[in-house]
């Protein structure tokens, strides 16, 4: 398994440049193609050499080049991979110690490879998108609790 440390790409200045310039054509392709076509084809501007990608693809693609046009870096993990809980904690921005936290109270699931535990990426994303969803209720509730309380 690699290190996702390693796998990373972060931007300089100019990346961020080019990824911005291409981020605007390649959402202008996809939203004026909106139904296909399933199979893309780009051109090698420098010997007119055609690669033809997945439309899948194209749009992943998209979504890496809006990451890196705001600077930030990006990394690609399979759905399937396994994460060690450093990786997983690094991933979460959060400290091994808190991860296991919440491995131990059956916040994510893992399992355990002798006495290694083991993070698949979408139980890492499953608990993401409860947490974000958990934080959005609790911010709607305390808006409608500041609205009651007429502080708005």
């Amino acid at each position: 398994m690699t290190t996702l440390a390693n796998d990373q790409v972060q931007p300089d200045e100019g990346d961020v440049r080019t990824a911005d310039a291409a981020l605007a054509r390649v959402t202008d392709y996809l939203a004026s193609h909106p139904d296909g076509p399933n199979e893309i084809r780009l051109r090698v501007a420098e010997d007119g050499e055609e690669l033809i990608v997945p439309r899948a693809a194209v749009e992943l693609f998209a979504r890496i080049l809006a990451h890196m046009a705001a600077g930030q870096g990006v990394s690609v993990v399979p759905t399937n991979a396994e994460l060690t809980t450093q990786q997983a904690a690094d991933l979460l921005n959060v400290s091994r110690p808190y991860l296991i936290g919440l491995l131990d109270a059956g916040e994510i699931d893992y399992r355990k490879v002798g006495k290694h535990r083991r993070i698949r990426v979408t139980s890492l994303l499953g608990y993401l998108r409860r947490d974000d969803q958990r934080r959005r209720e609790a911010a709607d509730e305390l808006t409608a609790l500041t609205q009651e309380m007429g502080l708005t």
